[in-house]
């Protein structure tokens, strides 16, 4: 049953997210509403919102190792198994912007929630926790991000691909309350599954959430990226993993610590600093490669680093 659930929410959840994506943008196309902007809210909102589903869910629960699990293991899949896996389809070019902006404005959002979550290390108090007070500072990095965003958009177009979805208005709505419906019912079950397991192998909530729970809330960015690859589009490819990154972390988990404070094990700075070094090797893999690219080579290690990563979580840690 623990499996049924697991799967089952996800299953709910992929859907849920493109019912969502599909209605919403219908019914923004018959307001008029242009592409740049339904790019940036329906489409990115909608590809994370799983993610965003599941830890608001394990938050409300107070699972919230599930919460910090899911965001610091989508974090390191996306850039470890998406971009290689993306990267063998098709060699990635990467923009002037995103190599100088957008990756180093990742890596800003991974060292901010490395400092918050270490209260004991840094200021001596008696335990570690992501506090509301932290959420609200990292919405506001939020906001700082989608502004910026919104101008690059404005000056160099849409920087997401939009499929051009015609409904009638009473459709589109269906669409979106059953892709709701599918949102917050994949998620219950999602957590509730993952919790069981956990409890069953007698492992941490941590590892299912940066494991299964994080692969799988990632499979929207997964099948964003491979599509983009496969249509020779890579600028929405690594766009669609740097942008999730930072979006998980600054929207995602700040509105989870809102809800509730995550309190924060030391064990997980080791997951912190995988997605520090997977940030920086991608960093330094387009910053030397010419013409600012992420090759096969790179891909292929960017997965074996992944696999490394899996085994020592199930064989060493929970």
């Amino acid at each position: 049953m623990s499996y049924l659930l697991l799967f089952g929410g996800l299953v709910l959840l992929i859907f849920g997210s493109n019912w969502l994506v599909d209605g919403a943008s219908s019914l923004a196309r018959k307001l008029n509403i242009s592409d740049i902007v339904i790019g940036l809210t329906v489409v990115a909102f909608g590809t994370s919102s799983p993610e965003l589903v599941v830890n608001l869910i394990a938050s409300i629960n107070g699972n919230t190792e599930i919460a910090i699990g899911n965001i610091l293991g989508s974090n390191i899949f996306n850039i470890l198994a998406i971009l290689g896996i993306t990267s063998l389809i098709m060699p990635v070019a990467v923009k002037n912007n995103t190599v100088w902006k957008e990756i180093p404005f990742s890596i800003l959002a991974i060292l901010i929630v490395a400092f918050m979550a270490n209260d004991v290390f840094i200021d001596g108090y008696q335990k570690n926790e992501i506090s509301r007070i932290d959420g609200l500072v990292l919405l506001g990095f939020f906001s700082i991000f989608m502004a910026y965003t919104f101008v690059l958009a404005r000056q160099s177009g849409p920087l997401m691909e939009v499929e051009k979805i015609t409904m009638s208005v009473p459709k589109s709505g269906l669409y979106v309350i059953v892709g709701l419906a599918g949102l917050f019912f994949g998620g219950r079950f999602l957590v509730m599954g993952a919790v069981d397991i956990a409890r069953t192998f007698g492992m941490s909530e941590s590892v299912i959430g940066l494991t299964v729970v994080a692969a799988g809330t990632s499979l929207p960015e997964l099948a964003t990226s491979i599509t983009a690859a496969l249509k020779k589009n890579s600028d929405i490819a690594i766009g669609n993993v740097v942008g999730s990154n930072i979006f998980n972390v600054f929207f995602i988990l700040g509105t989870s610590a809102v809800i509730r404070p995550l309190p924060f094990s030391v064990h997980s700075n080791f997951d912190i600093f995988t997605v520090l070094i997977a940030s920086l090797l991608l960093f330094l893999f387009v910053f030397i490669r010419k013409g600012r690219k992420i090759d096969r080579i790179e891909g292929s290690f960017f997965i074996l680093l992944y696999i490394a990563y899996t085994i020592y979580l199930v064989g060493f840690s929970g």
